[in-house]
């Protein structure tokens, strides 16, 4: 079974699924943001921190698969799910999978879209550099993925995340990247999801096609979309903007302050 950590006492439930190269420890800075009126459940994605590896391929549905594992070993009947970036991925393929069971679906920095030819050929022509060269593919990949504009003001969480992606085994990086080159688009999904469905976004997001995401998301009153100033990583850019819109519209509490 997949590695989680256990976190709160509240009554609402919260899975945090990270994103590639990344583990349950990317939420410290927004978690202790989080409303207490959440119960929060991280968990290591198949190939990711403590999570062991299963196959040379890991798809969206098969980490999702991975998921319902703890859910259903915590007994979790009714929860809100979140996903960073690749976690997203998963978290729509949950609920293509188990729709039964989710209060909500948050894709944090994340998109439905599938690879379009070019990228698709990107991520595989990494593969070589993940299994040989992994150190130079994270430090040359990860500073890129932060707000261009304030890379000096977020050095440290820029040495942050590059310390937790070289913790990433590279074969549960590839096993990944591959996953996610195969992956489907899934629009479905947004359109048929008739639970809450929370969009954040980022303004310098150089990982996710943000405008077309945005453009592309169906006006519906159980949809609501956020557009924040700042790169792909708004658990360590701007955590407290994050943490209220999350505890704004998943608990509809009154936010404390204007978030913009």
């Amino acid at each position: 079974m997949l590695y989680y950590e256990l976190s709160g006492n509240g009554k609402e439930e919260l899975v945090l699924l990270h994103g590639f190269m990344e583990n349950t420890t990317i939420w410290t800075d927004m978690e202790e943001r989080l409303s207490d009126d959440f119960r929060l459940i991280k968990i290591d994605l198949p190939g990711h921190g403590s999570s062991p590896i299963y196959s040379e391929v890991h798809t969206m549905e098969f980490m999702a698969e991975k998921v319902k594992e703890v859910t259903d070993h915590l007994n979790l009947k009714k929860f809100h799910l979140l996903g960073h970036s690749m976690g997203g991925y998963v978290s729509l393929a949950f609920a293509g999978i188990f729709p039964e069971v989710l209060k909500s679906i948050t894709l944090f920095f994340s998109s439905p879209m599938a690879d379009d030819a070019e990228k698709k050929e990107q991520r595989l022509k990494s593969l070589r550099v993940i299994r040989e060269a992994f150190a130079g593919y994270v430090n040359a990949g990860v500073p890129n993925l932060f707000n261009p504009n304030e890379k000096a003001f977020l050095e440290v969480k820029i040495a942050v995340a590059k310390e937790i992606a070289l913790s990433t085994p590279n074969e549960g990086a590839a096993a990944a990247v591959q996953g996610m080159a195969e992956r489907t688009e899934k629009w479905d999904i947004i359109h048929s999801f008739r639970e809450r469905i929370l969009v954040i976004a980022g303004k310098h997001d150089t990982a996710v096609k943000t405008e077309e995401v945005l453009e592309q998301l169906p006006d519906r009153t159980n949809l609501k979309s956020y557009l924040v100033d700042c790169g792909h990583n708004g658990h360590w850019e701007k955590p407290a903007v994050c943490a209220e819109i999350i505890n704004t519209e998943l608990l509809h509490q009154l936010p404390k302050k204007l978030i913009f």
